[in-house]
């Protein structure tokens, strides 16, 4: 292993507000590889919790807002949000490469993007309502290497995808690609009411080649949040 354990977490700021999400950075700072910001959190606090993240731990910010609308909009929002210096941006595969391809060639901010494939909340019946043809339905891991393909051959830097295709997804376009997976639940930690449904422990996700794990509620509804995910971490060490 040549990066320390924590650097593989990403921890995600679901929190409604920038002064709860900095109460976790200032909690986990040093705990974690990436503070992810999500869309509930970017649209209560805007612009200013990325340069407060940075501010309190460093380039740590994982900005997930998943961009998806006609190309157009998609290229001038990726724009302005990689002005802000995060780490990563997410992207939709939904409109197909051609966005793809015109993001990932105006980038002068050097942001890594990340394609997002399907949801980790989806499953088969699912997808079959949402009309996707019977090959996917029935392998939902064949439509993840198509969009991963897709993403590779469009100049993305990763993509985002469930833990139980994170191995394919390397074999089928390298090491090179960067892979976060979301859906994470250790095995010492239940989750109530979970919405993930393709989930996968730490130590499985980071044997299958991911490059970044994606858990939040097991450290933030955790007693200790620090000793959770030192805890997460020591779990990741096993997977060497």
């Amino acid at each position: 292993m040549n990066r320390p354990p924590e650097d593989y977490i990403v921890f995600p700021l679901d929190v409604p507000s920038l002064d709860e999400a900095m109460q976790y950075v200032r909690v986990l700072g040093e705990c974690v590889g990436l503070f992810k910001v999500g869309l509930e959190l970017f649209i209560s606090a805007g612009p200013d919790i990325v340069k407060a993240i940075h501010d309190a731990a460093g380039p740590k910010v994982f900005l997930d807002l998943k961009l998806h609308d006609i190309p157009a909009t998609v290229k001038r929002a990726f724009l302005a949000a990689s002005r802000l210096g995060p780490r990563f941006i997410t992207i939709h595969c939904d409109q197909g490469d051609g966005m793809l391809e015109d993001v990932a060639r105006d980038n002068p901010g050097g942001t890594k993007i990340l394609a997002v494939s399907i949801l980790t909340s989806l499953g088969p019946s699912d997808l079959e309502r949402l009309g996707y043809r019977p090959s996917y339905v029935e392998d939902v891991s064949a439509l993840v290497l198509d969009r991963a393909r897709m993403a590779r051959e469009a100049g993305c830097h990763g993509m985002v995808c469930s833990g139980q295709e994170v191995a394919r997804v390397k074999q089928e376009v390298g090491d090179e690609m960067i892979v976060v997976t979301p859906g994470i639940r250790p095995a010492w930690t239940r989750v109530p009411g979970d919405d993930q449904r393709r989930v996968v422990t730490p130590k499985e996700a980071v044997q299958r080649g991911a490059d970044y794990i994606v858990v939040g509620r097991p450290i933030r509804d955790a007693s200790n949040p620090v000793e959770a995910a030192r805890k997460l971490a020591g779990e990741i060490s096993t997977a060497f």
